[in-house]
């Protein structure tokens, strides 16, 4: 049982490591629409360890925005919200995990792949919920002229949470369809 927590503890730690490797690579459009590929690895923890697993992936991989200086803060509250809480609930993307590994063992790849992408989604609105509130309380100065807070941020949000939903779901099912054991744990 120890040893499980432990192994499951350090390929958390990898996956987040993994995230903020790919966070460097540049998918940002202006300042506030980006494709999230850290994103693919947190969806692959999700599914290979499930709901708690993904959180804290997530909440390693949000704090490495700070130790790497990645990190936009307007404010501590701001800090906190999108990199914090918004990153913990990745968590979210673990939701069915035992589903997608379930029918990953009975080699039903269709079904295991339709379930990730219903996994990716639960995950990923769960995650940009906290940026698109985030954007209404402390970015909305940076909203397009004749554009409220809220209608920025849902646009912005919106657009980089379905932008990062697909090409991460892309991503994510042609790895089940190669590997699916690097989604089912020993």
């Amino acid at each position: 049982m120890r040893n499980t927590r432990l192994l499951t503890m350090l390929e958390c730690a990898i996956f987040a490591a993994l995230a903020m490797v790919l966070s460097f690579i540049p998918l940002d459009i202006g300042s506030s629409f980006s494709i999230s590929l850290g994103m693919i690895p947190m969806y692959i923890i999700a599914i290979r360890r499930g709901f708690w697993a993904a959180g804290f992936s997530g909440l390693l991989w949000g704090l490495l925005h700070f130790v790497t200086g990645k990190a936009y803060i307007l404010s501590p509250l701001q800090g906190f919200i999108e990199y914090i809480v918004a990153f913990a609930f990745i968590a979210f993307a673990g939701v069915f995990a035992v589903q997608v590994r379930g029918y990953l063992k009975e080699e039903k790849l269709g079904k295991a792949i339709g379930w990730a992408w219903g996994t990716m989604v639960v995950g990923g609105l769960a995650k940009y919920f906290w940026h698109y509130l985030a954007g209404v309380l402390f970015w909305g100065a940076y909203a397009f002229k004749g554009w409220s807070a809220q209608i920025f941020s849902l646009v912005m949000n919106g657009a980089s949470c379905i932008a990062t939903i697909i090409v991460a779901g892309i991503i994510v099912s042609v790895l089940m369809k190669i590997s699916p054991k690097l989604f089912l744990p020993k």
